[in-house]
């Protein structure tokens, strides 16, 4: 069973999405992406049984690229990732009454289509193609359904758009050289080549740019916090819970096996870099009135640690890095969610607007708490098996590194149990908190149950990585 399939469903499920009309169009939505998990699932299932599931078509002659998809135990991670919690962030969309929901129900699923050809394409022209088609979704996302004034709104994702894009030009120009090197586009191929010190820089580099601005790496983050805030919360869900992977995922797959030598020869500056986002986002966290900005930088703290992780090309490193990976997508969309029950109640994101919630709703209140003591690391949350790994990998390196990223965990404390204070505890707000819905409840439950089952028992998805992050070591250390 070749994965190409999982494709077409979720291509399919736009499309019909789109042509059921606005009153069907979200259950429609939620029944395709409800279909593309189970498929993963199915896929998993044969994968685990040894079946190769890999996809490998002739497309184009001149020049010489292939519709390839590779289904390994890391592209498979990601993928089961993204089908997860597609389904997830079209429920969260139920209480939303969108207008020309027919539309922005149908850009979800191809957004996810993109992010899952991102994940699973093993030609290097394939893969930009993938990697650029799930930046239109997100840009219409934020700009037709999105938050505040029009024209800030605007500026906001203008900037993203442009930014993003002229990452991604430079990693074109990377592959374009690449392919003049091994005749090929494939990542087979790619990964035979022998490239010099110089070349691998430039290589890298260019790499280095597209990924730092998708993840973001300081000082590529300037459009992350604005455009969180404007984007509706199904799209802000989307960035912070799957697109932002993109660019972690590729660091690992395609910039560090390609260009070892320059990863290994500026590895202290890629750390001290990822670091300074893990401290930058901590602090402005701790400033911030608006819960989503207040969101927004705290996923750029732990981003930031993840991208530590990655670079510290230790085994250890490249295992915490993609467990903290699929445990800050899961807590972020959940957070996320919160922020929007309580906007739908009181219709204000500022903290000091909020209070007395956990005495009108007892339920939601303990749901947040264990959101927040996931986002912290608590012990037996997802969250602490991937940051502890990561920060092993940083001992690893230097004592120093470890203990500036521990900050994150601190910090973060702080700061998360700080907002909750204000927001759940205190005087009452004077609007009345209505009781979260059946639907709402069943969402938390959902997403708190996934972070501490895999808080408990992480082994299914380590051993699942596993192997191909070893042969991704192997490249890196050819």
């Amino acid at each position: 069973m070749d994965v190409i399939y999982l494709l077409i469903l979720l291509l399919v499920g736009a499309l019909a999405t789109y042509l059921s009309g606005d009153k069907l169009a979200s259950k429609v939505a939620l029944l395709f992406g409800l279909g593309a998990f189970g498929f993963s699932v199915y896929l998993l299932n044969l994968f685990q049984a040894g079946q190769d599931l890999d996809f490998v078509a002739a497309w184009i002659t001149k020049p010489n690229i292939a519709f390839a998809l590779k289904a390994d135990g890391l592209a498979l991670a990601m993928v089961l990732l993204t089908t997860a919690l597609t389904p997830i962030i079209i429920f969260s969309g139920f209480g939303n009454d969108f207008k020309n929901a027919k539309a922005i129900y149908s850009l979800i699923l191809f957004m996810s289509f993109a992010m899952v050809g991102t994940f699973l394409a093993a030609d290097g022209l394939l893969y930009y193609i993938f990697w650029e088609l799930s930046l239109i979704p997100i840009y219409f996302i934020a700009l037709l359904w999105g938050n505040g004034d029009a024209e800030d709104r605007k500026k906001a994702v203008v900037k993203f758009f442009i930014y993003t894009l002229a990452g991604s030009l430079f990693m074109l120009t990377g592959f374009v050289y690449l392919y003049l090197q091994a005749g090929s586009f494939l990542l087979t191929d790619l990964y035979q080549l022998r490239l010099s010190c110089g070349q691998q820089f430039w290589i890298f580099s260019a790499f280095f740019l597209a990924y730092a601005i998708k993840i973001p790496i300081i000082p590529f983050h300037t459009w992350q916090a604005k455009v969180y805030q404007k984007a509706p919360t199904v799209g802000t869900m989307l960035l912070s819970g799957i697109m932002l992977k993109m660019g972690l995922y590729s660091v690992l797959r395609w910039q560090l096996p390609i260009a070892p030598l320059t990863a290994k020869g500026y590895q202290y500056t890629l750390i001290g870099l990822s670091i300074a986002g893990v401290i930058y986002g901590s602090i402005v966290a701790l400033r911030q009135k608006d819960l989503k900005k207040l969101l927004a930088y705290s996923s750029l703290a732990h981003v930031g640690l993840i991208a530590a992780g990655a670079y510290t090309l230790t085994l250890d490193g490249l295992r915490g890095a993609v467990l903290q990976m699929i445990a800050h997508g899961f807590v972020v969309v959940g957070l996320f969610f919160v922020a929007e029950i309580i906007f739908r109640r009181y219709e204000t994101r500022l903290i000091s607007e909020m209070g007395g919630i956990r005495s009108q709703s007892p339920k939601f209140t303990s749901m947040f708490l264990l959101l927040v003591l996931a986002s912290v690391a608590l012990p037996s949350t997802f969250n602490f098996v991937g940051e502890f790994t990561v920060l092993y990998s940083l001992f690893q390196v230097n004592l120093g590194f470890a203990i500036l990223g521990g900050t994150t965990i601190i910090l973060g404390a702080y700061y998360m149990l700080k907002m909750f204070q204000h927001a759940m505890l205190g005087e009452t707000n004077t609007k009345p908190f209505a009781d979260v819905s059946f639907n709402e409840g069943l969402l938390l439950v959902i997403i708190v149950a996934v972070l501490f089952f895999f808080g408990l028992y992480s082994k299914p998805i380590t051993d699942l990585i596993t192997p191909s992050l070893e042969n991704i070591l192997m490249h890196i250390n050819r």
